[in-house]
């Protein structure tokens, strides 16, 4: 009787955890099921694809023939295309609810591409789109197809598994993870499920140096650390797990509080981090697709921050601010400076304007390689590569028509043409790459050397609230070309104004080199020259073809004309140039410095200039760049090598190794010090300040000289997976 009992109970038991199992699984699958359908199809689009089948399932007006990287695998469409009229036949608001047409129509397609399995030359075409549109097509209908068709196709959905090549820990790991899950779940395999949903919440976690998200809350997606945070990393990893927490939400399958919140802290201080406001993208992460056409801008969705509500309150008020600046319902209010000293990139915004700069080192190669034919242009993309943003919108599908040797922020030789697209991405040739930041200002140092022209220079980049300031010297080419150091390239939207020769006119359309130039202005952006200098300006209509700056097939061989400013210093092809005596005639290499003020009036930018933005440049050298600013107190300072600058008449800064520094001043004395190193090579770095400081904390040290009325500061650098992250502390 004992045992009978027993055995009862031990039936009971596995019953309610199999019927609690299978409860979750009904209410996952339905989440997926309800999510894929709640989009009403176009009625017109339906039509115009029925239009397009041919009687043997397939569309006119794809080329089945042409399975290369190239094309881009149109063939996709095909499966895509039977999604989404699977879409309407289930939809009860569409007029091709339940249509028999539709459904004969889908039987039709799928049996053509059964019959071919077309499989493409990009794994990605076989493993993540063929297997995500047979999908959605099952999920949407597959209880009303033949099952003999339903079978067939398995095979083919099935490429969407964890031992594929695509399955690598990356961006595509987690996609390829969730076919599988919703494959299984369509299937009934609810054992294999949970193994499946486990490797997926594993993926959110640190992976330092290798694939995934760096400590920085930056994403590589290849072993070249390339910054992918906002390509692979963004619409991929982060928005492909997202998906996943949101369906397994409140079932015995719900991801952890710890990888729920650590995805919230991937989104605010990575992913939005390098996006303008964090509604917009930012073209300086861009990679190898910029060269596609975009079809306008628009604002980021709420979706994957509203799944994250769902499952979490952690930082709420962050993720709501988000919400509302995409919807419009606010303007943006974040002022931030951030480096990810894992990606050689750093970024910069305050209400109204954004802007980031774009490096790689020793530790990091410069650019993707144009995988599958766009962005054959890219070469000089990382070369100190700064864009500006007011609205988002200053350089849309400027590529066709734009100069790739005249890159924002850039100092490019100018070669007759660029090399192959085999010859893009190259490895970093110095250490010295990096920035200080306490957060909310920053500098910028570029110990630059061109893989690619073997050029050198030192450049530097310091960010303040209203204004930046740009400083470049010991420019040394190898051969002799000319040389150019670009300060912007951008769509021309309005009348150009100078003041040249202490009188301001409006350029008429143009190109022209303009000697005594002072400030010059354009599309709410002033740019003022701290010394009256002569700069090249161009704003004028330019031409170009799509088809010219990608290797894709199928691309616009239109001629596209595109109204572009230019600004930029032409440092000339003679810096080489030698005596009968073997001596350069220059007796120092060229440099440059500028200051950029976004967000102001022609008016505000000429009352302004005079005093230069309140910006003291302190120092412009191949061993020392610095600048200070004289309203906020703040001095910035990159040291290539040991040495000491003057900050205030009778008061120097010394540093006794390479490094960076950053100090907020209360008059003549320091009450903030902020230092890293770049090089990413010390453990320690020691700098003299002017006057007295006695601060004890952990990590630094103060070793006074009252006589001297200096002391000397020695401060623990952070280690390991932080090298080249700054270290504030309050004197």
């Amino acid at each position: 009787m004992k045992k009978s009992l027993l055995s009862l109970l031990v039936f009971i038991s596995i019953y309610k955890v199999d019927f609690a199992q299978s409860k979750d699984l009904s209410i996952i699958k339905q989440r997926i099921v309800t999510e894929l359908l709640q989009n009403k199809p176009s009625d017109k689009q339906v039509e115009t694809i029925l239009s397009k089948m041919n009687e043997d399932g397939s569309f006119k007006d794809i080329n089945y023939s042409d399975l290369s990287r190239t094309a881009s695998f149109p063939h996709g469409r095909h499966t895509n295309d039977l999604a989404y009229i699977a879409k309407a036949y289930k939809n009860n608001a569409s007029v091709y609810y339940k249509s028999q047409k539709v459904k004969d129509a889908i039987i039709s397609g799928l049996k053509y591409w059964i019959k071919y399995d077309y499989v493409g030359e990009n794994w990605h075409d076989n493993q993540i789109t063929t297997p995500t549109n047979l999908m959605n097509v099952m999920l949407a209908i597959g209880d009303e197809l033949p099952k003999d068709l339903v079978e067939k196709a398995q095979p083919m959905i099935g490429r969407a598994n964890m031992n594929a090549s695509g399955a690598r820990p990356s961006g595509d790991r987690i996609v390829i993870a969730g076919i599988l899950a919703k494959n299984l779940l369509f299937n009934g395999n609810d054992k294999m499920f949970d193994s499946i949903i486990n490797i997926i919440q594993a993926e959110m976690k640190f992976s330092t140096g290798e694939r995934g998200i760096q400590q920085d809350f930056s994403f590589h997606h290849r072993p070249d650390r390339v910054n992918n945070t906002d390509s692979y990393g963004y619409g991929k990893f982060a928005n492909a797990y997202g998906e996943w927490s949101w369906y397994v939400a409140g079932t015995k399958y719900k991801f952890s509080t710890e990888k729920i919140n650590l995805l919230v802290d991937y989104y605010l201080d990575g992913i939005y981090k390098q996006m303008v406001y964090g509604v917009y993208e930012d073209v300086g992460v861009r990679n190898r697709d910029v060269t596609n056409k975009r079809n306008g801008v628009e604002r980021k969705g709420t979706l994957e921050i509203e799944r994250l509500l769902i499952s979490t309150d952690y930082r709420k008020k962050e993720l709501e601010e988000i919400i509302k600046l995409r919807k419009g319902q606010a303007t943006p209010s974040l002022s931030f400076a951030k480096f990810f000293w894992q990606t050689e990139h750093f970024v910069f915004q305050r209400p109204n304007f954004y802007t980031s700069v774009r490096m790689f080192s020793t530790r990091n190669q410069n650019m993707e390689q144009p995988y599958n034919g766009p962005g054959k242009t890219t070469h000089h993309r990382a070369d100190g590569t700064n864009y500006l943003l007011l609205k988002g919108d200053e350089y849309h599908n400027i590529w066709a028509a734009y100069d790739w040797q005249k890159i924002s922020g850039t100092t490019i030789m100018q070669k007759a043409n660029l090399p192959g697209p085999n010859e893009i991405q190259k490895e970093g040739l110095t250490s010295f790459v990096g920035a200080v930041t306490d957060g909310l200002y920053g500098a910028v140092a570029f110990d630059f050397k061109s893989p690619h022209d073997l050029l050198e220079a030192k450049k530097s980049w310091f960010f303040f609230d209203e204004e930046y300031v740009c400083l470049g010297a010991g420019i040394k080419p190898k051969k002799s070309l000319p040389v150019v150091t670009t300060i912007n390239q951008s769509l021309l939207k309005t009348e150009v104004s100078v003041l040249q020769d202490g009188i301001k006119s409006i350029l008429p359309n143009g190109n022209r080199e303009a000697n005594n130039v002072k400030w010059v202005y354009q599309d709410k952006v002033g740019y003022i020259f701290p010394e009256p200098t002569r700069i090249t300006i161009s704003n004028q209509t330019e031409t170009g073809r799509w088809s010219d700056i990608t290797d894709q097939k199928n691309i616009s061989k239109e001629l596209v004309k595109t109204d572009i400013f230019k600004l930029y210093f032409n440092h000339g092809d003679k810096i080489n140039e030698t005596d009968i005596h073997g001596k350069r005639k220059m007796d120092r290499s060229p440099s440059y410095q500028y200051i950029v003020v976004p967000n102001v009036t022609e008016q505000q930018l000429s009352a302004t200039s005079a005093n230069n933005h309140n910006i003291i440049i302190l120092s412009n050298t191949d061993e020392i760049q610095g600048v200070k600013q004289t309203k906020l107190g703040i001095v910035q300072l990159a040291f290539y090598k040991a040495g000491e600058v003057e900050i205030n008449k009778g008061q120097t800064v010394k540093m006794d190794s390479q490094g960076m520094a950053m100090l907020k001043m209360d008059g003549n004395k320091v009450k903030e010090l902020t230092v890293a190193d770049p090089s990413r090579e010390l453990s320690k770095i020691i700098i003299t300040l002017p006057s007295i400081y006695k601060t004890k904390a952990a990590g630094i040290t103060c070793y006074p000289d009252e006589k001297n009325n200096k002391t000397m500061i020695i401060i623990d650098l952070p280690q390991g997976v932080y090298l080249g992250k700054s270290v504030s502390y309050k004197l």
